[in-house]
């Protein structure tokens, strides 16, 4: 197997251009539930919002489902080369149901077969928040406050959680991932439908940001669109965090 600093950091000549996919497209998944709750939370500075579920099994609010629709009617309208022949998504509720209606809606206009390929893979899941998972900013300062100057002091990229992943983790797997990527994809466009924190692991390594380059970075946006093209063997940035298509 080639190795995946050989393939992302480009050491290979043009001629193997074809082991990397000819497009990567990362979006976000469409606005969830949690996201709603957490932003009007936030607002408000609740210590509790009313969910029950696993995060897992968070669902598209009404909005998200739109703006899956839209990502889909984008994909269609793609230059044939660009549509992307398979998707790669997180297992998680809210973005397997964002590959689902974004695909019924692309090959509702006849961009994309209906039975494209769809691989659910578990290193797409969204970053794991241990003690912190479902916790709001002002619960997190008054049940773990001793977490809550721990995180300020570490910064995002290396605090994790008691039983959590910091970005560095989650970076990790996108490392496997992207390696599987590369092989397996074989020079044709591809879609990863993830979270924010998997797209924005993604372009740390493919671009090679710093730390303060990562930290200045605005939120990954539900939906957006962030591309990479294969060139000279690497995957060259050409869009970044786009929602212009979502209207």
């Amino acid at each position: 197997m080639t190795e995946i600093s050989t393939i992302l950091n480009g050491h290979r000549g043009r001629s193997e251009d074809s082991r990397l996919p000819s497009l990567l497209i990362a979006t976000r998944h469409g606005e969830s539930t949690a996201n709603v709750e957490f932003r009007h939370a936030d607002a408000s500075g609740a210590l509790t919002v009313p969910i029950t579920s696993r995060d897992a099994d968070i669902p598209l609010s009404m909005r998200g489902q739109a703006q899956a629709q839209a990502l889909g009617r984008w994909w269609a309208a793609l230059p044939a080369a660009d549509r992307p022949r398979s998707v790669w998504s997180s297992p998680y509720l809210r973005t397997t149901e964002t590959t689902r209606i974004a695909l019924a809606q692309a090959s509702g206009l006849g961009a994309v077969p209906v039975n494209l390929p769809i691989r659910y893979d578990e290193r797409l899941r969204d970053r794991e928040l241990g003690i912190l998972e479902m916790l709001t900013k002002a619960a997190i300062e008054k049940e773990h406050p001793a977490e809550a100057v721990r995180r300020r002091r570490m910064g995002e990229l290396h605090y994790r959680p008691p039983g959590g992943e910091s970005w560095l983790d989650v970076a990790l797997r996108m490392r496997s991932l992207l390696r599987d990527l590369a092989e397996e994809e074989d020079g044709r466009p591809v879609l990863v439908v993830a979270h924010d924190c998997t797209v924005l692991m993604l372009r740390y390594i493919l671009d090679r940001l710093t730390e303060p380059q990562l930290l200045a970075l605005e939120p990954v946006r539900n939906c957006s669109a962030s591309l990479w093209r294969a060139d000279r063997g690497r995957l060259a940035p050409e869009g970044w965090n786009a929602t212009e298509h979502l209207g």
